[in-house]
């Protein structure tokens, strides 16, 4: 068993031939995916892909980049659409100030909304942060002191003192193909020192194609690349991992066992 923890299987690159990209990921394997939303205007189509395919859940929520154009977009909005069966997280969302393509405070404000609703629903925030640790930290940390809420940072590149930290509130970290890739040393030496049970991996499919398929479109199947990268880091069998990051996909993200 082997659940590639976060991809876009409604993205460009992959819906184009949405049938055929999750034949080939279940042929290496992985026999599970969330298939995680970005803007609003996505919700239905992740949502009903996830009906449509018994090993697809979804996700609900705003990336940091659409924080702008979702301004108003209120808890209840989030609510709703996490009712249904088959969406077992909140997000993405988080901040990005790399880019900048919406305001910070705008994304701040956005990320606590989802923040209240993980709490309320149990629901697993999937939680997006680059070039932005100290307010991404400040947030998790106000906020688990009004009430805890489970929580789940993707696509791990912070510091590894950024990544002790979120540990030590309580969350896991899911490592994507970046981790295969030759300037990524000190998230290699990071990767080895994760607790077992607070480490997911992930493609983030159609980006971040693992070694050894770089400058390809990313698919799902290559979540097999990068499990088997970094049990070789941490000095396990690929099938070791495999079992180890399902259990934990499972333990994290509740709903997904109906």
């Amino acid at each position: 068993m082997l659940i590639d923890s976060h991809c876009h299987l409604n993205y460009k690159g992959l819906i184009e031939s949405q049938a055929d990209v999750l034949v080939r990921a279940r042929a290496r394997g992985v026999s599970g995916f969330l298939n995680i939303s970005t803007r609003r205007s996505e919700w239905d189509a992740v949502v009903a892909t996830a009906h449509r395919e018994a090993d697809v859940w979804a996700s609900i929520g705003i990336h940091p980049h659409e924080a702008d154009a979702h301004a108003d977009l209120g808890a209840e909005a989030l609510r709703q659409a996490s009712a249904d069966a088959r969406v077992i997280a909140i997000g993405e969302t988080g901040l990005d100030y790399h880019y900048d393509h919406s305001d910070r405070q705008v994304q701040q404000d956005l990320f606590r909304v989802h923040i209240g609703v993980a709490r309320e629903t149990g629901l697993p925030i999937v939680i997006h942060t680059r070039d932005a640790e100290d307010d991404t930290l400040r947030i998790l940390t106000e906020e688990m002191a009004t009430g805890a809420f489970p929580a789940l940072i993707h696509c791990f590149t912070a510091s590894s003192g950024f990544g002790r930290a979120v540990l030590d509130l309580g969350l896991t970290i899911s490592i994507s193909g970046i981790v295969t890739f030759k300037n990524a040393k000190d998230l290699q030496a990071f990767v080895a020192e994760v607790p077992d049970e607070r480490l997911l991996v992930e493609t983030d499919a159609p980006f971040l194609a693992p070694v050894p398929h770089r400058g390809k479109v990313c698919e799902p199947a290559f979540v097999s690349d990068t499990c088997a990268f970094v049990a070789a880091l941490r000095g396990t069998t690929a099938e070791a991992l495999a079992e180890q990051t399902s259990t934990n996909f499972f333990r994290l993200f509740t709903k997904a066992r109906a």
